[in-house]
């Protein structure tokens, strides 16, 4: 399961390391971001070692909400190297959101 992750940890846990990572900001009350749940679930599972999956609650991070610039939930943003490469918002399809991974895995 995709790690919590706020403002104390969020460089060390996705900008410090080199690896990819997908953080997915999301909020408990959206329906779309609990679809997205199992989604992010068995892609941290098949990534495994390769993709770092950690979510940001917007309801108390608003530091890295205003920081990132995010708007509505969920945003799904992907960094690599310690910089955002894509962002996408609302309800993504698996097989586009593997698809985007393989291509940067």
């Amino acid at each position: 399961m995709a790690e919590r992750i706020h403002a104390g940890n969020f460089d060390s846990k996705v900008l410090a390391d080199a690896t990819f990572a997908l953080v997915d900001f999301y909020s408990d009350s959206c329906v779309p971001c609990k679809r997205m749940s199992p989604v992010l679930a068995e892609l941290e599972e098949s990534y495994a070692g390769k993709l770092y999956v950690g979510k940001v609650n917007i309801a108390y991070e608003p530091e890295l909400v205003e920081k990132y610039e995010v708007s509505s939930a969920p945003t799904l943003v992907f960094f690599k190297d310690g910089k955002e490469i894509q962002r996408l918002t609302g309800v993504q399809k698996k097989a586009d959101l593997e698809k985007f991974i393989s291509e940067n895995v």
